[in-house]
């Protein structure tokens, strides 16, 4: 293997420039364009799932936020010298400034989905613990051999370092596929698809970064550095706008469980594709079965 060559310290030609320059202001917009919308139907979800929304909330912010910081990185981290485009030492927070994100968001994404379970008492507790610490030491130690040792250029700092990272994301597997697995019985049927759909997309996801960092120690070139951002770009978005949007089908068809079976009021009607799935239900009228199902969930 040759020596091993970061992928902001890679020259870059107009093309790969412009593409990766694409992939970023999408994938900016896309989650700002998520936060007004998870802003604006925070209220369409009772109280008990509320965390969910605040989560994603704060995923979206910080994600929104660092892809600013991306934007202006790239922007400014290449210097044009005739046809290419060479990095210079701002170039590395185009890639960096991932992690710092990745720090605060996977937690939050971790407590997202757990807000929308069935575990209750210690078990929520104990579960939240676990995938925070998990999800924080996974990226700590990606961003100690990817970035921190020699500039993300030793390899035997980004092998070592690689296999800390991938214990600690073992570990955030386990956790996240048992608390769907202990979820769903518990969940209404409606409700089931969508939350199983999330944990997919979000495992699925989820392997991309592994991938890429894996990659930045046995390959180099500009193709394979707009590659990677492209493909950070795309897992962003479905992580944080996809996983969200079915989080929240999950914590509207749940809210609208309970208020059917009179286990909780909303001052709303709830509404989702077209449907009507329960009417508005206020504290001084809510009894056992005052609120007549629309669209009838069934467990």
């Amino acid at each position: 293997m040759g020596e091993v060559v970061a992928p902001w310290a890679v020259p870059l030609t107009g093309l790969e420039r412009s593409l990766t320059s694409y992939g970023l202001v999408v994938a900016g917009l896309a989650l700002l364009a998520m936060l007004v919308r998870t802003w604006t139907v925070r209220t369409e979800v009772s109280g008990r799932y509320r965390p969910a929304i605040a989560a994603s909330l704060g995923v979206l912010s910080v994600a929104f936020l660092s892809y600013v910081l991306l934007v202006v990185s790239f922007d400014t981290g290449y210097t044009r010298q005739g046809a290419m485009w060479v990095p210079n030492e701002q170039a590395m927070w185009a890639w960096s400034a991932r992690y710092m994100d990745w720090t605060v968001t996977v937690p939050l994404l971790v407590i997202e989905l757990i807000a929308v379970s069935s575990l209750a008492g210690r078990a929520v507790a104990r579960t939240r613990v676990i995938g925070v610490a998990s999800a924080i030491a996974m990226i700590a130690a990606g961003y100690i051999g990817g970035v921190a040792v020699d500039g993300g250029e030793n390899r035997a700092a980004l092998l070592v370092w690689g296999l800390i990272s991938t214990l600690f994301f073992a570990v955030l597997y386990v956790v996240v596929l048992l608390t769907v697995l202990r979820s769903m019985p518990a969940l209404p049927t409606v409700a089931r698809p969508a939350y199983r759909n999330a944990m997919i997309l979000l495992m699925g996801t989820w392997f991309v970064y592994p991938i890429v960092f894996g990659l930045q120690g046995a390959t180099s070139g500009g193709a394979w550095a707009v590659t990677g951002q492209l493909l950070l770009c795309a897992a962003d978005v479905a992580a944080k706008v996809g996983f969200g949007l079915l989080i929240q089908r999950v914590a509207k068809l749940r809210t609208a469980f309970d208020v059917q079976a009179g286990l909780d009021t909303h001052p709303e009607t709830l509404w989702l594709n077209g449907e009507r799935h329960s009417d508005a239900l206020y504290p001084a009228t809510a009894e056992p079965g005052h609120a007549e199902p629309v669209v009838p969930l069934h467990r």
